[in-house]
């Protein structure tokens, strides 16, 4: 029985064959894979944690923040179109836009041995 699964090695992504006498092979792909514009970011564990405790929590913070002065801006969505404060809407749009930004490049960091987007393939 043999066994097919990817993974990445040093930034490259590679198919590896295992059979049941436990021999091992390892090719770099050379088409057609689905991730293949991604740019993943492979870092240590310890990294990994860092950059994700932090830009979960900036970007948390950077939408609720932006939420709350887009309210205070519209007047908790009750305000007129004229009375609308533009410039601290932009703010609180910003703000929100720069959090989903920030989560969105976060999910770029992975380890060693985690799978990229799709997981593993069963062959």
């Amino acid at each position: 029985m043999t066994m097919t699964y990817a993974t990445q090695s040093a930034g490259t992504p590679t198919e590896s064959t295992a059979t049941d006498a436990g021999a091992e092979t390892d090719h770099a792909e050379s088409t057609g894979s689905s991730d293949a514009g991604r740019r993943d970011v492979v870092v240590p564990l310890r990294v990994y944690k860092a950059v994700t405790v932090f830009s979960t929590l900036f970007a948390i913070l950077a939408i609720v923040v932006g939420f709350v002065v887009l309210d205070t801006a519209t007047n908790r969505g009750m305000a007129a179109v004229s009375a609308i404060d533009p410039l601290l809407a932009l703010l609180g749009l910003g703000s929100i836009l720069f959090g989903a930004v920030v989560y969105a490049f976060s999910t770029r960091f992975r380890t060693e041995g985690m799978a990229g987007e799709g997981g593993e393939t069963d062959g």
